[in-house]
């Protein structure tokens, strides 16, 4: 994991552009944050995506578009894998929240200790060999 979105300006408009295309796929940005090695994107889910596509579309749309906005980031790419939880109503607040506070957040903890924190308090079992790709 690289800190390839370090640059306060290219990170503001990934997450603007981010959040057009996920528009676009059907899904409604609710809110977009993150840090300079990781991106949180709360969405509301369209009816005519499925997750695992939307997911693929907004890599592959938004790594051809920073690799045009900026040549010095010719090799960017996302990892392979991503994280996706469900939200209900009720913790929308909550969550728009902890996006909206993620540099602060991430001084504290590293995304890694964020991200087996979360996979702990939801009971889910994961492999670090296989999780940090």
């Amino acid at each position: 994991r690289a800190p390839l979105l370090a640059n306060l300006n290219l990170q503001t408009e990934m997450y603007a552009f981010l959040g057009g295309v996920s528009k676009k796929l059907g899904c409604p940005p609710i809110i977009i944050g993150g840090t300079a090695d990781h991106v949180h994107l709360l969405c509301q889910l369209g009816r005519t995506i499925s997750l695992a596509d939307w997911v693929k579309e907004l890599k592959r749309i938004s790594s051809i578009w920073v690799k045009k906005r900026d040549p010095g980031l010719a090799t960017f790419g996302w990892q392979s894998g991503y994280g996706s939880f469900s939200v209900s109503k009720s913790n929308l607040d909550t969550v728009r929240k902890y996006i909206a506070d993620q540099k602060k957040h991430h001084k504290e903890r590293s995304f890694q200790d964020e991200y087996r924190t979360l996979l702990r308090k939801h009971g889910l079992e994961w492999d670090e060999q296989y999780v940090w790709e």
